[in-house]
This record gives C-alpha cells, sequence and structure tokens, in this order.
C-alpha cells in the first residue's frame, strides 16, 4: 500500500519544476491531493503568482515542514526542502524576510481547509471502518499550548493565572475530535484560552456524524453538553463517566450493575438554556478500576443493555485514554517538548497550529496504511518510527539522485515490522501523578524604571 508521504513527493513534484525532482514520484498514489490545496488557496483568495520566489503552494508545504522540522529554523526548512524557486542568478537560496513575508501572504485560511477536507475524510472513513457494534467511536478532549510572549498574542489568546501568579506565556486553548481507533483528528477548534473548553467543544457536535459514539471525561458531563451532543434521529449518542456529587433516579434495572435512571437538569442549565428538558433518562453501569479506590459509575445514552452489554462499555470507556495519548504525541515528540509555538502574531499563530494538525493527521494516516500492510491494530504502529519515516522521505525527495529514491522507498515500506511495537501490557499500572518543579527564584517581571524628576 502506498503511503501519505508518497504524496508530499508528490505534491513537491507537481508544484516545483526542479531537476532534482525525480519523475518517478509522479507515479506515487495521492491521499493529499494537490487539487485540495488548489481549492484551499482559490477559497482563501490567495493567489498563486509562479513569479514569487516562494509561491503559495510551495509556502503549503513549508507550515507542514515547520511542524515535522521542529529543531530547524524557518529559512533552513525551506533550502532542508527544497521549496524556493530559483531566482534569476540560478540559486534557490531566499532571505529569512522573504520566508515571513510569504507566510504572511498565505494566512491561516488555507490550512484551515485543507485541515478540515482531510480531516473529515480520512477520520470518518476510517472510523466507519473501525466501528464498535455499528457506531463510530470518536472522542473530544482539550489541551493547551503555548505561544509566544508578543503583545498581540497576549491580547489575543490571554494568560492563566494560578495559585502561583500568572503564566509565563499566554496559552492558545485546543479541543479536537478525534477517530479513537486510529488517531486521525476529524476536527478542532482553538482560541483564546479564557474561553471554556466546553464552549469550544459544542462547536465540534455538527462535525460528529450519524451512527456514531463519542466518548468524554467527566468534565464534559452537563446537561448541555451531552443533550447537544445526543440525537436519537440519526443514532448518535455520549459515554462518560460521572462525578460523586452527580446524582439521578433510578426507574429501571437491566442487572446488579446496570440501570435506567432519570437525571434532572439544574435550573442553572434551564435559565442558560430554554429549550432543556427539566429531567433526561439515561443508562448507568457500575464498575471497579484496579487503580481506583472505590467503584466508579459510567452513564451513557446507549439504553438498549443487549446491543450493547455493560462490560463492553467498561472497556470501551477506556479508550478514551487514546486522545491523551494522541495529545502527547503531539506535544512530547512533534514538537520535541517545545511547547511554545514559533509564531508572534494572531494569524501565524493558527497557520502554524493548523499545519501542525494536519502534519500530525499525514503521520497518523501513514500509520494506519502500515497497520494494515502488518494486519495489526493502529496503536501497535510506532509514531517515532513513522514520523521518522516521513521526514527522511521529505530529505529524499529534496536532495537525493532521481535513481535512489524509489529503492529507498520501497525497502523502507518493505521492512514493515520495525514500525509494530509489541502488544500492550494491560497489566502495568502507572497512577497519574502531577510533579510540580519548584524553584527558590522570583518570577521574572519587567521592572518599572522610574524616571526622577529633573532639578
Amino acid at each position: 500500500m502506498v503511503g501519505a508521504m508518497d504524496v508530499l513527493g508528490v505534491a513537491l513534484h507537481e508544484t516545483a519544476t526542479f531537476p532534482t525532482h525525480p519523475e518517478s514520484l509522479a507515479t506515487f498514489q495521492a491521499h493529499l491531493d494537490d487539487r485540495w490545496i488548489d481549492e484551499a488557496l482559490e477559497a482563501a483568495g490567495v493567489g498563486t503568482l509562479r513569479k514569487r520566489r516562494l509561491p503559495a503552494e510551495q509556502v503549503v508545504w513549508l507550515v507542514l515542514g515547520m511542524a515535522l522540522m521542529r529543531d530547524r529554523p524557518i529559512a533552513e526548512v525551506v533550502k532542508s526542502l527544497d521549496l524556493a524557486l530559483p531566482g534569476r542568478d540560478g540559486t534557490a537560496i531566499v532571505a529569512p524576510s522573504s520566508v515571513t513575508q510569504a507566510r504572511q501572504r498565505l494566512g491561516p485560511n488555507p490550512m484551515e481547509y485543507l485541515f478540515e477536507r482531510t480531516g473529515r475524510q480520512w477520520g470518518l472513513e476510517r472510523a466507519e471502518r473501525q466501528a464498535w457494534n455499528g457506531l463510530s467511536v470518536f472522542g473530544i478532549d482539550g489541551s493547551s499550548l503555548r505561544v509566544s510572549d508578543s503583545e498581540e498574542n497576549e491580547a489575543h489568546f490571554s494568560k492563566t493565572k494560578g495559585a502561583r501568579g500568572e503564566s509565563a506565556y499566554p496559552l492558545v486553548r485546543v479541543v479536537t475530535l478525534m477517530a479513537l481507533r486510529s488517531h486521525l483528528l476529524v476536527s478542532a477548534h482553538f482560541g483564546p484560552y479564557d474561553v471554556s473548553e466546553l464552549e469550544y467543544a459544542k462547536m465540534l457536535w455538527d462535525d460528529i456524524p450519524a451512527n456514531s459514539l463519542t466518548v468524554m471525561d467527566r468534565a464534559y458531563l452537563t446537561a448541555s453538553v451531552l443533550l447537544g451532543l445526543q440525537s436519537e434521529e440519526e443514532n448518535r449518542h455520549w459515554l462518560t463517566r460521572s462525578k460523586s456529587t452527580t446524582k439521578w433516579e433510578v426507574i429501571d434495572a437491566f442487572g446488579r450493575y446496570d440501570k435506567l435512571v432519570r437525571m434532572k437538569v439544574s435550573s442553572e442549565a434551564r435559565r442558560k438554556d430554554p429549550h432543556l428538558p427539566k429531567t433526561f433518562v439515561a443508562r448507568a453501569v457500575r464498575y471497579k478500576h484496579p487503580d481506583s479506590k472505590g467503584e466508579q459509575w459510567l452513564l451513557t445514552s446507549l439504553l438498549d443493555a443487549r446491543a450493547y452489554p455493560a462490560a463492553e462499555l467498561v472497556a470501551l470507556y477506556h479508550e478514551r485514554w487514546e486522545i491523551e495519548l494522541g495529545y502527547d504525541e503531539i506535544k512530547t515528540h512533534m514538537l520535541q517538548s517545545e511547547l511554545t509555538l514559533r509564531s508572534r502574531t494572531v494569524a501565524m499563530v493558527e497557520q502554524e497550529l493548523w499545519g501542525v494538525l494536519l502534519a500530525y493527521n499525514l503521520i497518523r494516516l501513514e500509520m494506519d496504511g502500515i497497520a494494515e500492510e502488518a494486519d495489526v491494530a493502529p496503536n501497535r504502529i510506532s509514531f517515532m518510527m513513522a514520523m521518522r519515516f516521513i521526514r527522511d522521505e521529505w530529505h529524499w525527495c529534496a536532495v537525493a539522485s532521481p535513481g535512489s529514491i524509489p529503492t529507498k522507498l520501497r525497502r523502507m515500506r518493505e521492512n514493515v515490522a520495525q514500525f509494530v511495537l509489541p502488544p500492550r501490557r494491560s497489566l502495568r499500572r502507572y497512577p497519574r501523578a502531577v510533579k510540580i518543579k519548584m524553584s527558590n527564584y522570583k518570577k521574572k517581571r519587567p521592572t518599572k524604571v522610574k524616571a526622577k524628576a529633573l532639578k
């Protein structure tokens, strides 16, 4: 099966006419269709004049390269990927200021369009293929990233305040919808940190398809969220864990630990949204996790105990952790634990973040293809190996001799066993813990210089 990064080779070959790019790359099957790039640029009204050293379609690949080559300056990414068109002197070197201007001309909208277009096509297709009891399985969760400490970023994204004072950097809040079994991101919303995670989550409801189950943590246990997502007509359901303060009335029982319950909607929630009912019906399933001290309850809109057995619901809920692993793959491996985005303006932060999410999906798409070849689940494929493979392909496409590339790609893909991880050891236990790094030094703040009165 041809990988997603073969497609990147196709796009690089078709968007720049360099003699170092071999004709054989044009035979690779496309996943990231170059027509989508044209559509994205056209929808955003971005010109693609070929006379520019960095045309808009090349800047798309630059933004993806920034996500995959976190350890390199942006101008060096242009050079490494051979993205700049040759000038009159025949060289393909551009100044850092030209790269900045090219990014500004592109803006964030084309990257957002590409992420949304590919996320829906790739993520929904694989979620349907990897369904549970006829339902596509998704997860919703939020996270945050630091952005550069510029005045514009601080004014828009804001800083957070806690017991130890104000955060050192502005933060962007991100909420994503993930196809849990492939880790592909279907949709995302992000913006100022002072907007609640639940508000961003509600923006994702229209992206959740029919015949689906969305798994969430208990932070989402509010009537406005659950009932906004739930749709009996579309067979769209939710699964979450209860809080210690959650109360309900038992109206029927499917078993000792499997109840049909009626839950009240608070007057405060109904005041904010008068369309909410006074009560709603859910199913409560009790279980005990080895790492927890007491018993836990799951709540779900799946009311048919025969079609959706309680034991399977308990096992399925713990797949919610896959979205946490996805955020770890982005932050720890793609961004190399450098959690501050490079860009110093709001538009460029948005462009950079859309590029990170799209690059992550390209890696996960490649992993899904490798999993099919190896006949294993996608979570058995090493994210680090796949990411390194993709970065290697980019370099080969840009600098290798034409005759050597097909051979190298073939050898990498044929040796698929190197990507496969051992089965997960489910009996291992790593209780969650928060480690706070303390410092004896005061937080550095801007010094205020008092002008002395002239005598």
